[in-house]
């Protein structure tokens, strides 16, 4: 055995002794809670009090591969299984991003930009694990949210997070760089599109941490270096046609290429373009508003 008792005091012990490298105090004590409440079935209570919790010879197998996976530089999300996203809690695992509390803040404008006393049409685009489009289902519960992925497999995780939540949004296959995929839609039908799709140049690749590069879906994460708008362009383009007049365009975007983004925008003819920056400070987001001109709606 990999520790002296069968007791979670002990695998607290063993978690910090192994890990103390990688990680602070603290987020070593949250991953061993969440793990505990998760395995066996406690309570936070139950956890922080210092009565004696003994473990079974699989719950020792469990914390055991549980740490040997975060060793290998696994996102812990991913070895939980789930994550909570804008007070959801959402199953999360390789086939899709893990959601980050940054586009929390995203929602957060998109619930902002749209009245919500009425029934609302609005599509999440590289919608990954469906995290955007539940949470705004969520909160906007008479609307119809479409949550639109290309990956097979992030369809897959969508609809069971779509069970998980009890909330019902429509999951379309879709590529949003093939303009004949908006066919499906209706022109001038929706209050407001949002995404975070892929904008990482493969340049930057180097740049980051192995627990990101090693494990989530280089998919939804990575675009051709001469092309780092390339998401942007044709979403933008077809958000013209197919969002209402004075329709929202909300996207998660590069911090480094704003100024590209604004210029791009601008000159698809998007109005009241505005720049916001997380509370990290990094410049994240993105909105700009759409008009339909005279000899377009006619």
């Amino acid at each position: 055995m990999f520790v002296s008792s069968n007791r979670l005091s002990d695998i607290k012990a063993y978690f910090h002794s192994k890990l103390a490298a990688d990680f602070s105090e603290n987020e070593i004590n949250l991953m061993v809670k969440y793990l505990s409440i998760k395995r066996l079935n406690i309570s936070s209570f139950d956890f922080l009090t210092s009565k004696p919790i003994l473990l079974s010879e699989s719950d020792l197998l469990y914390f055991n591969f549980a740490l040997k996976r975060l060793l290998k530089n696994e996102p812990f999300q991913y070895i939980l299984g789930d994550v909570e996203f804008y007070g959801l809690e959402l199953n999360s695992d390789v086939r899709a991003l893990i959601p980050r509390p940054e586009t929390e803040e995203l929602v957060d404008w998109v619930l902002s930009s749209v009245v919500d006393d009425q029934s609302l049409k609005i599509a999440d685009l590289c919608s990954g694990s469906g995290c955007i489009a539940l949470a705004l289902k969520s909160k906007l519960p008479q609307s119809e949210i479409i949550a639109a992925e290309l990956s097979i497999d992030a369809i897959a995780l969508i609809e069971e997070n779509c069970l998980k939540t009890k909330l019902e949004i429509v999951t379309q296959k879709m590529d949003v760089l093939n303009p004949v995929d908006y066919s499906i839609f209706e022109k001038n039908s929706f209050d407001a599109w949002v995404s975070n799709p892929p904008y990482i140049p493969n340049k930057e690749k180097a740049l980051m941490a192995p627990n990101v590069l090693d494990f989530e879906p280089h998919m939804a994460l990575f675009v051709e270096d001469n092309e780092p708008l390339i998401f942007y362009s044709v979403i933008a383009l077809e958000a013209k046609k197919y969002l209402k007049n004075n329709g929202h365009l909300l996207f998660e975007i590069h911090e480094e290429l704003s100024a590209e983004m604004h210029e791009m925008l601008l000159n698809l003819g998007f109005v009241n373009i505005e720049l916001r920056k997380d509370l990290q400070g990094k410049a994240r987001m993105m909105r700009a508003q759409n008009v339909i001109s005279s000899h377009e709606s006619n």
